[in-house]
């Protein structure tokens, strides 16, 4: 019992709103929508543009609604092909966002029959006069220049027809396929040339300090032989003035080949004890001794006839 008088309410209330639609309807009432308006005729002539809202339209006084004109914001992307000032062909991308004006909407609703096509038309119009000027690398390096005379031109023809130029966007400039492969290549080949400068000067670099530590360790290396020889000398010069005063009667000679006779000795010792040495063949007796000092002594004194 309950659902069926539900039932019978809801069917009594949807048949008042129908029967009230059409009363409106026959009374001439127009319910225009949010963000749009409506135009207005009478006998076929403009008369009015209506805002969003109810509005009384007597029909039967030949009053009606031509048609609605939206409000917000739309957006047209157009994509025209050009060529640049060094002959390179471009795809240019461009986003136009307008709007029809509330104020101006009898000329927006009345004087263009296909809005699209008109801005389009100007698009293509200032792109192709404006690109062909520049060259790629700057037409890359301004498309906001490009933006910007196409929507000052755009502006100042969309005007008179009831429209706003919202804003204006070069999306992308797309090049034809050969040539991105050519830019590709050479900021390749200039990035290689780059990296092959900068590995140069890194191994120059790498040399030079080299060079200085040869340098300097071959220097440390000749102040160590020199400073063993000095050493040598003063310990030579040492034992023989220490032996001439223990022992007199010796001569600077005797202590020489003494000295020389213990350093041959020592020499054979170490040759002898160490395992991984070659074979070393060398004269060995009491007289190589002598001929060893003697060779020395010959060295030195024809080395200081020559510098004389």
């Amino acid at each position: 019992m309950h659902r069926t008088f539900v039932g019978v309410y809801v069917a009594v209330s949807v048949g008042c709103l129908v029967k009230m639609g059409q009363v409106f309807g026959m009374l001439g009432c127009v319910q225009v929508e949010q963000s749009s308006v409506a135009i207005k005729e009478v006998f076929g002539k403009y008369k009015d543009v209506l805002e969003p809202g109810c509005h009384y339209v007597p029909w039967y006084f030949c009053s009606r609604l031509s048609g609605s004109l939206s409000l917000s914001v739309n957006q047209l992307d157009v994509r025209c092909e050009t060529k640049t000032k060094d002959n390179v062909f471009v795809t240019v991308v461009a986003s136009i966002q307008y709007r029809a004006l509330a104020e101006k909407a009898e000329d927006a609703y009345y004087k263009l029959s296909n809005t699209r096509a008109q801005i389009q038309s100007y698009v293509f119009d200032v792109i192709r006069s404006t690109v062909p000027k520049m060259e790629l690398d700057a037409a890359f390096e301004q498309k906001n220049e490009i933006a910007k005379a196409v929507e000052e031109e755009l502006e100042k023809a969309m005007s008179a027809y009831g429209y706003e130029i919202v804003q204006t966007l070069i999306v992308d400039i797309e090049p034809d396929e050969r040539v991105k492969r050519a830019m590709n290549e050479i900021n390749a080949a200039a990035r290689l040339r780059v990296a092959s400068s900068d590995k140069a000067e890194a191994e120059k670099i790498l040399q030079i300090k080299r060079a200085k530590g040869d340098a300097e360790s071959n220097y440390l290396a000749g102040l160590g032989v020199a400073r063993q020889r000095q050493a040598i000398v003063d310990g030579l010069r040492d034992s023989v003035l220490s032996f001439s005063e223990n022992v007199p009667g010796t001569t600077s000679k005797d202590i020489i080949d003494m000295v020389l006779i213990t350093q041959y000795f020592d020499t054979m010792k170490e040759i002898g004890a160490n395992s991984k040495s070659d074979a070393v063949f060398i004269p060995h007796g009491p007289g190589a001794v002598q001929d060893v000092a003697s060779q020395i002594r010959d060295g030195l004194l024809q080395g200081n006839a020559t510098n004389s």
